[in-house]
């Protein structure tokens, strides 16, 4: 009797959604629903923050699934916006919670979220992507912002505009799952009608930064 091949357990990827008081709710579920389209892959994103619980910009008071230190574990970390991310930027006991390593981890941001990659250094001298009311603290914080809708290198991605999400998700289904598992899911997702066209929209953006 020939023996069976076990099938490989996917390896985990832990994303923690790093959300704070006053969270665009399109940062936070757009990235949540989409990457957790493939748990069959290990994906595993959560919300993760201070506090037990937050309340959105728009009074939705969601429960947090992980403290934020737990950001410094997981695989992917993706910095979501806020009405208050400039006064969390200047909250350096908050901050210095986040020990967060480029190495080990992809790291997302996305519009005001941007600003705390820069305040925690993790920009260098890359160009960054945010959006228009945020730019100019960006850019005080020592980035070039580009009028862009997304931009990486290595291991660092930033994203412009509300539904930047997508991008953001994408680029890290591309890095950790590759691009059959990202089209999948991208395309279950995408409106009926206009599905071709929406993935490939999203990957023409996005694979040029993944390698």
């Amino acid at each position: 009797m020939s023996e069976i091949t076990p099938t490989p357990t996917p390896h985990p990827t832990r994303i923690a959604i790093l959300t704070f008081d006053g969270f665009n709710e399109l940062d936070s579920f757009v990235a949540l629903g989409l990457l957790n389209r493939l748990k069959a892959q290990g994906f595993s994103a959560e919300l993760c923050g201070p506090g037990h619980a937050v309340t959105s910009m728009n009074g939705v008071t969601v429960q947090l699934q992980r403290p934020l230190e737990w950001a410094n574990e997981a695989e992917v970390v993706l910095f979501g916006s806020g009405i208050y991310t400039r006064a969390i930027a200047e909250n350096s006991t908050l901050l210095d919670r986040l020990q967060l390593d480029p190495v080990k981890q992809l790291i997302g941001a996305q519009c005001s979220g941007t600003l705390l990659l820069a305040r925690l250094g993790l920009l260098g001298d890359m160009p960054a992507c945010t959006d228009l009311i945020t730019k100019p603290w960006v850019v005080a914080a020592g980035a070039r912002v580009l009028d862009e809708p997304f931009h990486a290198r290595g291991p660092i991605a930033t994203a412009g505009g509300c539904l930047a999400s997508q991008y953001l998700a994408t680029w890290v289904m591309l890095r950790r799952a590759g691009e059959a598992a990202a089209r999948e899911a991208l395309h279950y997702v995408a409106p009926v009608g206009e599905k071709e066209s929406y993935v490939e929209r999203l990957l023409a953006q996005v694979a040029r930064y993944s390698a």
